[in-house]
């Protein structure tokens, strides 16, 4: 069987849609959950389902880590005896230690193409590099062509969220320029954003409805002047409020594509049930790369 010229590596986090996994053939590397003395692979020996009704219940909050460099070497190999080159695109490295883990395992396969790309972000934020990637490697463009054009994207990226309460970001220390709110956090809804790789304060909206009215303010006046559109509404146990947001942003913004799906449960340890976000991506600037 001939190799495939290009696949794209991921981390959990990004909780692609499976459907789109599935079509474009990505390897996800899972982060760890640890819990009552227990580890699970995100996404995959704990479903979102069962993670966010043991949340509700738990007295104890999990913890998470990065995927060691032994799992990104063990997906590389795998992929070498089916593709000629490997990009890699993975959460924000303000956020995480993962980049550090999928680089030392591409230091150890210097005969195999390998482009490691710090995302800026995480959850769809990261999502939509990722889909923007495979679908250039669907098209036969080589590894180099597409590394560079993800590496242009990755400013393009912005990604907003409402959370109900600060207090999972501060006990898992992902809390950033936030940690300022922290004391008004019962009178506030905060609505948070990505910023240079870190997560931090955008706005503090006094209820959870006007928090998510403004969010959709928020994302029309960020996209304006974007020539090409893509975007995703994400949700930890709120489906209805999602789809609220959906419908609102795919009528009041033109879009090339927008996408539903969850948070994962490595990402859901930090921002909590009822999380509620919008990632975006202006693909504009690939109109340049020819």
């Amino acid at each position: 069987m001939a190799k495939r010229k290009v696949v794209i590596v991921t981390d959990s986090t990004s909780f692609m849609p499976q459907n789109l996994v599935d079509q474009y053939g990505l390897t996800v590397v899972p982060q760890i959950l640890s819990w009552v003395g227990e580890s699970y692979l995100d996404g995959v020996e704990i479903s979102t389902e069962e993670f966010y009704s043991r949340l509700a219940s738990s007295k104890e909050l999990p913890t998470t880590a990065q995927p060691s460099p032994g799992q990104f070497m063990e997906a590389f190999s795998q992929l070498k005896e089916t593709a000629e080159s490997i990009i890699c695109i993975v959460i924000s490295d303000h956020l995480s230690g993962t980049l550090d883990s999928a680089r030392a395992a591409a230091q150890t396969m210097p005969d195999q193409p390998i482009e490691v790309i710090d995302s800026r972000s995480t959850s769809m934020g990261l999502g939509l590099l990722v889909l923007i990637a495979a679908r250039m490697a669907e098209e036969g463009r080589d590894h180099m062509q597409i590394a560079e054009a993800i590496r242009s994207l990755v400013p393009q990226v912005r990604l907003l969220f409402v959370v109900d309460t600060l207090e999972f970001l501060h006990k898992g220390g992902r809390i950033g320029g936030a940690q300022r709110l922290l004391g008004s956090v019962l009178s506030i809804k905060p609505i948070l954003h990505i910023e240079d790789g870190r997560i931090e304060p955008l706005e503090s909206v006094r209820t959870k409805k006007k928090a998510l009215s403004r969010l959709i303010d928020l994302v029309e006046e960020q996209t304006k002047g974007w020539s090409k559109i893509y975007a995703a509404v994400v949700d930890a146990t709120a489906p209805d409020t999602a789809k609220m947001i959906f419908d609102q942003l795919a009528q009041k913004i033109e879009l090339v594509e927008i996408i539903r799906s969850g948070l994962s449960p490595v990402v859901g340890t930090h921002v909590g049930p009822g999380a509620i976000g919008v990632a975006m991506l202006d693909a504009g600037p690939l109109q340049d790369l020819g």
